[in-house]
């Protein structure tokens, strides 16, 4: 059994290629990131495309005013990634795509006999734009003008669904959107689970106990994270000692919720940093939020459980599967502000350091099991 991945960054499908590398069933792994830049395992055997990544990317540095909007930027570097996979694709058996990035690969694929697998990290494109068009018109934005999620997309999608043997869903979330809003036979559908590096997320050793709490958010500060709900939850803190930290890009989207805010705790921005940085933040916390409206995963949520730390998530996070309520954090009904405060005022009276890892390896080993039954 030999098994390819194909992905513009090295996202989720990279750390499952590096273990069916280890295992002997890699194929091959095709990147939009050049090769040196990838952490690869010797005799990894991976082809790269990086012209128009590197050139996306290098665009992003610019202002936003002064490059086309991020989302055009990542599609023509996905369609181009796409073709150039698909003129490449060789000897395998299975080739995993991801949505947005895989049409004309999977058309080749089809052509040469090799079963295609759609890698889902987040839910169909239809459903999201449900559930967050209200959102996009609360703040005066047009969801198809901000996002990529217009009709060429939507299109594009679906003829890769189309081209799609089976559908491997990062949660049962995902998994659930899949069947009820495509219609996609449950056995066509593999749940296969996300998990963090453990060399980089890893339990403190020992951190002394101060009298703050805080509070992180890790993510794209974006319409589709709620975070005009864990802004609501907090400002009902009146506590000095709560601290809310933000790590990760912070989208013009939610200018409006933060400009509206006005309890007590201040946030504070941190932005974009290494995931070595983002791991000691985690060991620094006392818990994680996630209040996504939508979210197929969160990988967030491995990576500080590995950490150490609690998450409380909304049950629209699908990595509220690896969530036992209030025993490694806490789920609470999306958009519910009051349910959030709650949970964080649980937390902030009984705080915990946990213990426990998902690793890579025990995913990859769930999905080749999908892989071999089909042998």
């Amino acid at each position: 059994m030999k098994v390819s991945f194909a992905a513009t960054n090295p996202c989720h499908l990279f750390p499952f290629a590096k273990e069916f590398h280890r295992s002997g069933h890699l194929g091959t792994y095709f990147s939009g990131y050049p090769r040196w830049k990838l952490k690869r395992l010797p005799g990894m055997p991976v082809t790269s495309f990086p012209l128009r990544t590197l050139i996306t990317y290098g665009l992003l540095r610019l202002p936003v005013n002064l490059r086309p909007k991020d989302h055009r930027l990542f599609r023509w570097q996905d369609e181009h990634f796409d073709r150039k996979a698909a003129g490449a694709l060789g000897d395998c058996d299975a080739i995993h795509g991801i949505p947005g990035q895989c049409r004309q690969t999977f058309q080749r694929a089809r052509d040469l006999g090799i079963t295609t697998v759609l890698n889902h990290a987040t839910g169909p494109s239809a459903c999201l734009t449900e559930l967050l068009r209200p959102e996009f018109e609360r703040v005066g934005m047009e969801l198809e003008t901000e996002t990529a999620y217009g009709q060429a997309y939507l299109e594009n999608e679906d003829m890769e669904y189309a081209l799609a043997d089976y559908h491997c869903a990062a949660s049962s979330v995902v998994r659930q959107q899949l069947i009820d809003h495509l219609k996609i036979p449950p056995e066509r559908i593999w749940t296969v689970p996300y998990a963090a590096d453990e060399r980089i997320f890893h339990p403190p050793v020992t951190r002394p106990r101060d009298k703050h709490f805080r509070i992180i958010f890790a993510g794209q500060t974006s319409l589709r994270k709620g975070v005009r709900h864990l802004l609501d939850a907090v400002a009902t803190v009146d506590d000095p000692h709560v601290e809310l930290h933000f790590y990760g890009f912070q989208s013009p989207e939610t200018k409006t919720d933060f400009g509206q805010y006005r309890g007590r705790t201040r946030p504070k921005f941190f932005g974009a940093v290494s995931q070595q940085q983002l791991a000691e933040a985690f060991r620094a916390a006392d818990v994680l939020a996630l209040p996504s409206l939508e979210e197929g995963f969160g990988l967030v949520v491995p990576q500080a459980l590995n950490c150490g730390l609690p998450c409380i998530v909304s049950d629209a996070v699908g990595a509220s599967d690896l969530i036992q309520h209030r025993s490694n954090g806490s789920i609470f009904p999306s958009g519910d502000s009051a349910a959030l405060a709650a949970e964080l005022d649980y937390w902030k009276r009984n705080p915990a350091k946990l213990s426990g890892r998902l690793l890579w390896s025990d995913c990859a080993k769930k999905l080749a099991s999908y892989h071999a039954a089909l042998s």
